[in-house]
């Protein structure tokens, strides 16, 4: 059988970049259709459907993201005993981890359904976009149980250093979501509706691919479907690193639930224009996102391996790689911002709005993306509390005194955007200075200095 290639040894920033250009396409698929269901709604159902699509995205992204962030844990597992060469470990950590996803997708699925009305009226989702909305997210959580065991699957794969795989099955995704949306929402005008089930769709063959893959994968990190399974100490320790990231996450989009509550209070124009912005967004952060999940395996297979001095000199690589890639993109995104919201709707009031917004993000997307590549260096090295309590701290508790303060100063949304930059570098200062000061490494290091 053929070995898979670990980030132990050879070129650093050659192991990370290599790493990371197949997440950034993989990425850069999953917004791209994302993306579709908003040009699609807002050109061919309205601007409140618009709305609605994106106003649901802070639930998706709260019940979602805990999953997802719980699922590091995994990841963190898998890729120090993959760097550790332990192969045994790997299996049951691989097992382990499919059925914390089937149990947390089926959760989420069922939460996502029930609780849908009651948190779009939380939110304060004006009442004619209330409706669609309610229908958008009960159809989209239907499907939840493919996405959550698809991701966390990915996980797996990105723990041992193949990113290549997920990318393919994220392009099957991309294509048949793009067609289906087309075919439900145009030829069979099903609204919003469609476009849920369009995503549910294209969710679920993912699913299926890469689960298959894993079942006749020869590697250590094979999945048997019958030895799916709680393996011994293993969730805990699964659970002791990844919780702390999946409250992490959930907590942060509740942050940005009190964000897109306050955005509603300035009416649908303003929602929909916010809507059109968050995905452009999506496509300045893929580098943030990969970099940062290319540190965690890169430094837990070095954790793994003993190799602490690759760790430190991976931190630099990831981190110009990730300054040089949002300083770009952001200039990109800020040269063409009328054309690129024009792409999602043709109302001037909603294009001024997103073109508005995103003169608060682009310019200081960098230091987001130096806070991810720190906070996923810590990460890989089990460090999750740690992690959590700087961005839980700078991402949520700031952001919503912030907001709570400027609101009540004047209502304007300039206050509301301007949260973001400022909590990026209050959660920048306090990660420097926890790697400058703070024992992040583990015992060992500090044993052997």
């Amino acid at each position: 059988m053929e070995k898979q290639k670990t980030m132990t040894e050879g070129c650093i920033w050659k192991n990370i970049l290599y790493f990371s250009i197949p997440l950034i396409l993989g990425n850069l698929f999953q917004q791209l259709y994302n993306t579709v269901d908003s040009i699609i709604v807002g050109n061919y159902i309205g601007s409140e459907a618009l709305a609605a699509v994106g106003g649901s995205g802070s639930i998706i992204n709260l019940l979602v993201g805990f999953c997802i962030g719980a699922s590091a844990g995994a990841g963190v597992v898998i890729s120090q005993f993959f760097g550790a060469e332990n192969h045994n470990g790997v299996k049951e950590a691989v097992h382990t981890t499919v059925a914390i996803a089937v149990v947390g997708g089926a959760v989420v699925s069922a939460a996502g359904i029930l609780l849908a009305p009651v948190m779009l009226r939380a939110m304060g989702t004006p009442y004619s976009v209330l409706t669609p909305a309610v229908s958008y997210l009960r159809v989209f959580f239907g499907g939840m149980l493919f996405s959550v065991i698809y991701n966390m699957s990915a996980g797996i794969l990105n723990a041992v250093g193949n990113s290549k795989r997920s990318l393919i099955y994220l392009i099957i995704a991309a294509v048949s979501n793009i067609f289906l949306d087309l075919l439900f929402v145009i030829v069979f005008d099903m609204g919003v509706v469609g476009v849920a089930l369009a995503t549910d769709i294209s969710q679920f063959l993912s699913c299926v691919f890469i689960i298959l893959f894993l079942v006749r994968s020869k590697d250590s990190y094979r999945l048997n479907l019958k030895e799916i399974k709680f393996y011994k100490h293993l969730p805990g320790r699964i659970l002791k690193i990844g919780l702390p990231t999946g409250v992490q996450n959930i907590v942060i989009s509740l942050s940005n639930i009190v964000v897109q509550s306050s955005v509603n209070s300035f009416g649908a124009v303003a929602m929909a224009g916010f809507a059109a912005y968050v995905k452009v967004d999506g496509f300045n952060s893929l580098p943030v996102l990969s970099f940062s999940m290319a540190a965690t395996t890169f430094t837990g297979q070095n954790v793994g391996a003993g190799k602490y001095d690759r760790v430190k000199k991976g931190i630099k690589a990831a981190v110009a790689m990730a300054v040089f890639c949002t300083v770009f993109t952001g200039i990109l995104i800020m040269i063409f911002a009328p054309q690129v919201m024009h792409v999602f709707t043709g109302q001037e009031d909603v294009i001024a709005y997103g073109v508005y917004i995103l003169k608060f993000f682009c310019p200081y997307y960098w230091m987001i993306g130096i806070l991810n590549v720190l906070t996923g260096t810590i990460r890989g090295t089990g460090k999750t509390l740690q992690a959590m309590l700087i961005v839980l701290f700078s991402m949520c508790i700031f952001r919503v005194f912030w907001i709570g303060g400027v609101m009540r100063i004047s209502h304007e949304i300039s206050g509301v955007m301007l949260s973001y930059p400022a909590s990026w570098l209050v959660g920048l200062v306090l990660i420097s200075l926890y790697m400058w000061k703070g024992k992040w490494m583990p015992k060992s290091y500090y044993e052997k200095s």
